[in-house]
């Protein structure tokens, strides 16, 4: 350090006592804003009372914001602003004195500090740092959401973590949980999820979240079925998942029962006589053949496909719809959540937007044939409702065959694709619909082109870019109009 920088220190270490304050106490930005100041006043580390430090709350100290800037912010590394977030969180009195020391150090010469692992002030910090860490890891391995009663969309959860990392992990819930309500209580503090933000509030007691619910049978029933008696160690279990968490756990009630039989079932496992090993990679799933009989054999046979997992979750398959005649047929991306329902295509607010259309241009929706790429609808669960989410290559290719038998069933003259996902499965999967769009192109003893689904047009936020996107559709529907095969 030069001269100027000795007196400087020297100058520092001779002012009184200097109060700061971190509002929240874990929050590692109100922290950040407080060293800063004290820095650019020149407070050194000895001086500065950090206020809830044993020492701190002292008569006669002078308030941090009273001390007018001396100097440049510090500069310090991404390194070392990620330790101190952690740090912050947890419950040590000293922890912001500490860090107060680190960012004096660093910030006055010493920029790879936090490399000499053996220095106290560097080895206490990433002790300290590694307790908030596994105490974060617990909380997104031990919190159990229990539903409130009344309400089948609101779930409490009610967690007791070593520090206070709240704030730290309710980001990870909103991204996992991100289709309920819920809430996260803790004594310090308390998390809210609305379906849209993150809101925090004061803390609550135990008492204030549900005791039981159902979903608690499922939990100790899954439990049951993966514990293993021949890998329990009871230190090891305790370690990774200590007694303290316990109570909050619907399985650990199964604990001491089945950790009293893990030696006879193992005894048992060791004496059951030898099994051959099983196939655990399921046959491929053979391409449906296409029956005879026309529309109505390639509809009774799709109703049973189950060669991807769309039709485990969805209500129905939803096969195409129109005259057997038909000379021009519309296909879509997908079923949505009211063609799940009836079993019709194209009857929902796209559907709609879609009859829109077509009524502008004098085409009748019933002397065309409607039909999507993929027959089963693809969701995504948000409450009570159910969110349309996009089918993935996957889908389409397992659909394919379902959509190539129908349309060499009903030889229609005209193929409409309506958005990416119906052109891709058409045209394959290099087709550029934006690019292309409103194109002929010729296919087996028909002629077809592209443009982009209904729904695609309802997506569209301001106004003035929906009806933009509305004209567009209408006028490459337009090239259907103009083909008199409607």
């Amino acid at each position: 350090m030069s001269a100027a920088g000795d007196l400087f220190v020297a100058d520092a270490r001779a002012q009184p006592l200097v109060r700061a304050e971190v509002v929240p106490p874990w929050d590692a930005d109100a922290w950040r804003d407080a060293a800063r100041a004290a820095w650019r006043a020149g407070v050194a580390p000895e001086r500065l009372i950090w206020e809830g430090d044993p020492q701190g709350g002292l008569i006669g100290a002078t308030a941090l914001d009273a001390l007018p800037p001396r100097r440049p912010a510090p500069r310090v590394g991404a390194e070392f602003l990620s330790l101190a977030g952690a740090v912050a969180c947890h419950r040590d009195p000293q922890r912001f004195a500490l860090l107060y020391r680190l960012l004096w150090r660093i910030a006055g010469g010493a920029p790879r500090l936090l490399e000499r692992a053996t220095d106290p002030d560097v080895h206490r910090a990433r002790l300290l740092e590694k307790a908030v860490r596994r105490d974060a890891h617990k909380m997104k391995a031990f919190v159990r959401f229990r539903e409130v009663p009344g309400d089948g969309e609101a779930y409490i959860a009610w967690f007791e973590p070593a520090h206070r990392i709240l704030d730290r992990v309710a980001p990870f819930f909103a991204r996992r949980f991100s289709g309920m309500r819920w809430a996260i209580l803790t004594p310090d503090r308390s998390a809210f999820w609305d379906g849209r933000a993150l809101a925090f509030g004061p803390g609550g007691t135990r008492a204030d979240a549900p005791a039981d619910d159902a979903q608690d049978a499922l939990w100790r029933t899954y439990y049951a079925h993966i514990f293993n008696p021949a890998r329990l160690n009871p230190q090891a279990m305790r370690a990774e998942m200590p007694q303290k968490y316990w109570k909050g756990l619907p399985e650990a009630a199964l604990l001491p029962v089945l950790m009293r039989e893990a030696g006879p079932r193992v005894r048992e496992m060791a004496e059951r006589a030898p099994e051959a090993p099983r196939r655990r990679i399921p046959a491929p799933v053979p391409a449906p053949v296409a029956p005879a009989g026309g529309l109505e054999a390639v509809r009774a046979a799709a109703e049973g496909c189950r060669r991807c997992p769309l039709w485990e979750p969805a209500t129905r398959t939803v096969f195409g719809e129109g005259p057997a005649d038909a000379r021009v047929a519309l296909v879509g991306e997908q079923p949505g959540d009211e063609e799940d329902l009836t079993g019709r295509p194209f009857v929902g607010p796209a559907g709609r937007l879609l009859d829109r259309a077509l009524a502008e241009l004098g085409i009748a929706r019933e002397r065309l044939w409607l039909t999507n790429a993929v027959k089963h609808f693809r969701f995504e669960p948000r409450g009570k409702r159910r969110l349309h989410r996009n089918p993935e290559a996957t889908h389409v290719r397992a659909c394919r065959p379902w959509l190539q038998q129908e349309l060499a069933a009903l030889q229609p003259r005209v193929v409409v694709c309506l958005g990416a996902t119906a052109a891709q499965a058409v045209f394959g999967s290099g087709f550029r619909l934006m690019a292309e769009r409103g194109r002929w192109r010729e296919l087996e003893g028909a002629r077809a082109f592209a443009t982009v689904h209904p729904a695609w047009v309802l997506r569209q936020r301001d106004p003035a870019a929906r009806e933009a996107a509305y004209a567009g559709l209408v006028d490459d529907l337009r090239l259907l109009a103009e083909t008199s095969l409607v």
